[in-house]
């Protein structure tokens, strides 16, 4: 009997593109859903050079709070997927979706209104996992138990910034400016 050997790792990408994206991806909510908004932004790498091939995926709660989910019997508002996914190849990712109601946390306190973003480029071995805040919601970020866990002077690499359409939310892979990321 041969033995089967575990196949080495390897970065992802570098052709994203190519097969992980599909037309409605971009969209957690159809066009034209009323309150939905742009989530637009660059991936960069540690040189401070945007990435143009890399791949954008956000997952979220709606409005209310609820997700989209088997594991949450409370009703998603019409049409709502709560993901989306968009590649980078003409510079920056764009996802359009409405901004999240609260949640729950772990130890039952409210997170601030937040997306979850998980970012795959060339280089990496695993994707990396972020939150996007929204500067509105600055009156929730001193109780988001999360957020609470990342030094203050770092908390700012996880706010978004006001748009014309919506929110910019830059990813630094690494550098001085390097984006807060989790360990999940």
């Amino acid at each position: 009997m041969t033995e089967l050997r575990t196949t080495p790792s390897q970065t992802v990408g570098p052709y994203l593109h190519i097969g992980l994206t599909w037309d409605d991806g971009p969209y957690a909510v159809p066009l034209g859903t009323p309150g939905a908004l742009w989530i637009r932004g660059r991936v960069f790498d540690g040189a401070g050079v945007a990435i143009d091939d890399a791949l954008v995926e956000i997952w979220q709660a709606d409005e209310d709070g609820h997700f989209a989910h088997p594991d949450d019997p409370r009703d998603v508002r019409p049409n709502f997927r709560g993901f989306a996914r968009s590649d980078t190849r003409d510079g920056q990712f764009a996802c359009y979706t409405v901004i999240p109601g609260a949640v729950s946390g772990a130890d039952g306190g409210r997170q601030a209104p937040h997306i979850d973003m998980s970012v795959f480029a060339r280089g990496l071995m695993h994707r990396v996992v972020t939150r996007v805040y929204f500067p509105d919601h600055a009156d929730q970020h001193s109780t988001d138990p999360v957020l609470a866990t990342v030094p203050a002077q770092r908390r700012g690499t996880l706010i978004a910034e006001r748009g014309s359409d919506g929110y910019v939310f830059d990813v630094h892979l690494q550098g001085e400016s390097e984006t807060i990321f989790f360990d999940v």
